[in-house]
């Protein structure tokens, strides 16, 4: 930026460097034509017979301004000059003098003197009556005009360049902050590189692009530590939980005998426990693309339709006493298929913890601007010390204990956080999952 603001800078003072010479040169032609009409009208006024006398008396009402110099040639001989001060005796250039000498109409031309470059013009005059020729001469001190100009842009461009100093020292300060969080940026990238520790952030100030980056930058570090978790969960789960099958299956194999009847029941045994094992992965894949933006699929669910449907499923996993509470006349924005999941989850835990024709019930209702699905049994119920437990990965807790991966909890309640809402138990048996409202109620 200071490159091109320099180059600006340059192209600027050139621009008036000709600006102002064109003026001087403007300048001095209009003062050569203003003097030559001068002349004229004090020539025009009641007529002499002597040359001399006219010039004479031209010189005493007619006062050089500065940088000028009036002088006078007759018949090739200087004669008279005016009464101002000039930077150079120029009436006594005898070179100069010839050459003024020759002109035979109004001549102008440039002459190098000793105080520089002049501009001149020669007005040849002769009257009536005197034989004599005689030159009226008009100089102009060019170069002093000119290093008036010089001076001027000398001034710019010293001012320029200090003001291009502040301005580049302003900027580099200025730079220097607004990037300050890109290279912050870059130096958290690094650490994480070498270090692989996803748990630092980037302060951000402000609300300009860079601090949208640094902001972009943190949630990106956010979902990747995520990730990172989820990764590790997923592998420390499956490790745990697949362990104790794996243990079983291959101490009934290493103790299988050659009797039909042991193989057989080996076999059973075994098959089993690789079907409880691919239960336990899916499951642990449903709680880890839980994590995913790609989780949901949403759409328009009518929840009358969703709380009757589920219940007709769910009469296929025992006999209990299904029933449907309420049901509530209303359409959400939501993933229908994972929001029947959860609720045919908490349907079957329902199930297992109930006898043959206890009641299970579910039901859905909306109350302002949220939206309930719950399951409710006969059972016994949860105690108030494991509410809160009971939805962690493999926790089996208190009076519900029963045979299972401990999972299923955990999907309902990332399938309710999923959709921005929650899940909890309450009335010891009475699973809730509540659901912000986001579409038209009917």
């Amino acid at each position: 930026m200071l490159s091109v603001v320099t180059l600006a800078l340059g192209l600027s003072i050139f621009a008036a460097w000709n600006v102002l010479l064109t003026r001087v040169d403007e300048r001095i032609a209009a003062e050569f034509k203003h003097e030559y009409e001068e002349l004229r009208g004090y020539a025009a006024k009641p007529p002499t017979s002597d040359l001399e006398d006219l010039l004479v008396g031209y010189l005493q009402v007619n006062v050089a301004d500065r940088w000028e110099m009036f002088f006078t040639v007759v018949d090739g001989q200087p004669l008279h000059k005016g009464r101002a001060e000039s930077p150079a005796p120029l009436d006594e250039d005898a070179a100069l003098v010839a050459r003024v000498a020759e002109a035979q109409r109004p001549e102008t031309g440039e002459w190098p003197s000793k105080a520089g470059e002049v501009r001149y013009v020669s007005i040849p005059i002769q009257i009536k009556g005197d034989p004599r020729q005689g030159h009226f001469v008009i100089a102009i001190f060019y170069e002093h005009h000119r290093q008036e100009v010089v001076d001027a842009v000398r001034v710019l461009a010293f001012t320029s360049l200090a003001a291009l100093a502040m301005a580049g020292a302003a900027g580099w300060f200025v730079a220097g902050r607004v990037l300050a969080p890109v290279r912050m940026v870059r130096q958290a990238a690094e650490h994480i590189s070498d270090s692989s520790d996803l748990t630092r952030r980037l302060d951000v100030v402000g609300n300009d692009d860079v601090a949208a980056l640094a902001r972009t930058f943190n949630h990106m570090l956010d979902r990747l530590q995520r990730a990172f978790e989820v990764q590790r969960e997923f592998v420390d789960d499956a490790g745990h939980e697949l362990r104790t099958p794996i243990t079983v299956i291959r101490g009934h194999l290493e103790l299988m005998g050659d009797d039909p009847a042991e193989r057989e029941e080996t076999l059973a045994l075994v098959t089993d426990e690789l079907n409880r094992m691919n239960r336990i992965v899916d499951d642990l894949l449903t709680l880890a693309k839980s994590e995913q933006p790609g989780f949901l699929s949403l759409e328009e669910v009518e929840l009358a339709d969703l709380t009757v449907s589920v219940i007709a499923k769910a009469r296929a996993l025992g006999e209990r006493d299904w029933r449907v509470d309420e049901v509530a006349e209303a359409r959400i924005v939501a993933d229908r298929q994972r929001l029947t999941q959860a609720l045919m989850q908490l349907a079957a835990n329902a199930v297992r913890h109930t006898q043959e024709g206890a009641l299970v019930a579910a039901g859905s209702a909306v109350d302002g601007d949220r939206v309930r699905l719950w399951v409710r049994d006969g059972g016994p119920g949860v105690r108030p010390e494991d509410r809160e437990r009971i939805f962690q990965r493999f926790v089996r807790a208190g009076s519900r204990s029963h045979q299972g991966a401990g999972l299923g909890l955990s999907i309902v309640r990332s399938i309710a956080e999923a959709h921005g809402g929650r899940v909890w138990v309450e009335d010891g048996a009475r699973f809730v999952i509540e659901l912000q409202v986001d579409g038209k109620q009917g």
